[in-house]
């Protein structure tokens, strides 16, 4: 049995609430035998057989939509792909000093080329970002609060479709996993 890890994008936030049991029904719906949640934002790691990438990423999107109604993507990751991540992290002595700050944005593509110079070139403020393999990696020295790198990000039209966790709950995902 391979572990995936499951991230959901933008749920529980506003209307969008997404139960615990909600999304453990939803991997049973998927047909895996165990499943563990990480705090309420919606992050899953499965147990179970399946080839996981993208067909499970739709297979996940398919069951919340039946079970609840809600269209959302997920990005799925397996062990490897989470170590990968571990290990490219180009912001590490960061992610020791201000973990919470330190954020990796789960894409569900690569970054296309392009993006990366017009994305660069709309922060307004002191946030940095390094393009990973299906990951950007964003280190927000002050304050993610004060930050207007979204704001900025969106008046391009080319906000990465992702779904962002922080440096504490990254490494708490790959200990479940190992677990």
């Amino acid at each position: 049995m391979s572990p995936y890890v499951a991230l959901p994008r933008s749920i529980n936030t506003g209307k969008r609430k997404v139960l615990k049991d909600d999304l453990l029904g939803i991997a049973r719906d998927t047909g895996f035998k165990d499943a563990r949640t990480y705090l309420a934002s919606g992050n899953l790691v499965l147990w179970g057989d399946h080839e996981g990438g993208v067909a499970l990423e739709r297979a996940l999107e398919d069951a919340l939509e039946a079970r609840m109604g809600l269209r959302t993507d997920f990005m799925v990751r397996s062990p490897a792909q989470i170590r990968a991540i571990i290990d490219g992290n180009p912001f590490k002595a960061e992610a020791a000093d201000h973990p919470s700050h330190v954020i990796v944005n789960f894409l569900k593509t690569p970054l296309p080329a392009q993006d990366e110079a017009i994305l660069r070139a709309a922060i307004t403020g002191p946030e940095r970002f390094v393009v990973g393999a299906c990951e950007l990696y964003l280190d927000f020295p002050i304050s993610m609060a004060d930050s207007v790198l979204d704001r900025d990000w969106k008046k391009t039209k080319r906000s990465p479709v992702g779904t962002t966790r922080n440096w504490n709950t990254v490494m708490a995902l790959a200990g479940m996993m190992d677990a």
